[in-house]
């Protein structure tokens, strides 16, 4: 097992690479530069600036000094926020993204994967379809259109909740963030609970442990639901990348100080560290995430890890 998460790691460095690579050409290829804002700089200053940033070097030599400092852990500094690097930016804003897509990601499993057990139990029935129609729904409708629908009813028209982040403290501000968060994820793993629960259910062990006389709900919780988990949980490697990857939009709304602020500021300023330095950290979150999801495989069927 080790071995195997040894190799996986060492086949995803070309992978970072190519994202390194293709991040750092995009940002460069935008108009405009870190130090273009309403205020023109005099010619020194601005020759200044970028001499003590080293853009006044050629594009690959730019891109040579960068990769040398990502193998080594410096993502360089911000060009916006001047007394950070990158680094210890996204160190401050990492964990309020954490907090929002654990917990975005808790609900999701809990919730999506009751209903879709449910669904599976009661399979075309009127409930069956009423659940699985709302999961399509949920499918269908973006999170920045989520989001402030979520706003308008809850915190504007019924007053239940705080719109926002700032000026609120407890755990309500975070109840409409993580829900919107969690709403797309739930009707996935609730489809793919539905399908994946019926293949399992029709199984030659399920008949046996019927005929030996349990009931639904101890068939369910010791003989179907472990296997029918093998789809959601190749899936939740991809979900909560998306989620955290989400968060952008949610935390723009609800004014949350997370990554996905900060990307958007980068973005918006011209700020390249910061932009690649968030990018290159999703990149390797995704790939240990991956990994992480291939090793459970192991622990939940004995069958791949043996193999």
């Amino acid at each position: 097992m080790l071995l195997y998460a040894l190799k996986r790691l060492l086949g995803a460095i070309p992978t970072l690479l190519l994202v390194i690579t293709l991040a750092f050409l995009m940002v460069h290829a935008a108009p405009g530069g870190p130090f273009d804002d309403e205020r023109v700089l005099p010619p020194e200053t601005r020759a200044a600036l970028e001499a003590a940033y080293n853009l006044d070097q050629p594009l690959h030599r730019q891109f040579l000094n960068y990769l040398a400092g990502v193998v080594t852990g410096d993502l360089g500094p911000s060009y916006h926020y001047r007394d950070y690097s990158v680094a210890e930016l996204i160190g401050n804003a990492f964990p309020v993204s954490l907090q929002l897509g654990s917990m975005a990601i808790l609900l999701a499993v809990l919730a999506g994967v009751a209903a879709g057990t449910y669904a599976a139990l009661h399979r075309n029935t009127l409930l069956d379809r009423i659940v699985m129609g709302l999961a399509l729904t949920g499918i269908s409708i973006p999170v920045f259109v989520i989001a402030p629908v979520l706003v308008l009813l809850f915190a504007v028209k019924l007053q239940w909740l705080p719109a926002g982040w700032s000026g609120n403290d407890g755990a309500g501000r975070l109840i409409l963030p993580v829900v919107s968060l969690a709403l797309p994820q739930i009707a996935y793993i609730a489809r793919l609970t539905r399908a994946s629960m019926i293949d399992v259910l029709s199984s030659d062990f399920i008949r046996t442990a019927r005929a030996q006389g349990l009931g639904t709900r101890a068939v369910i919780r010791y003989h179907a639901l472990q296997p029918a988990m093998l789809p959601v949980l190749s899936y939740m490697g991809p979900a909560i990348a998306a989620i955290l990857t989400g968060s952008v939009v949610v935390e723009e709304i609800f004014g949350i100080p997370g990554l996905g602020r900060f990307f958007v500021n980068g973005a918006l300023n011209r700020d390249y560290t910061l932009v690649l330095g968030i990018v290159i950290f999703y990149a390797a979150l995704v790939v240990l995430l991956n990994l992480l999801v291939d090793l459970l495989y192991g622990v939940i069927d004995p069958r791949i890890r043996r193999r």
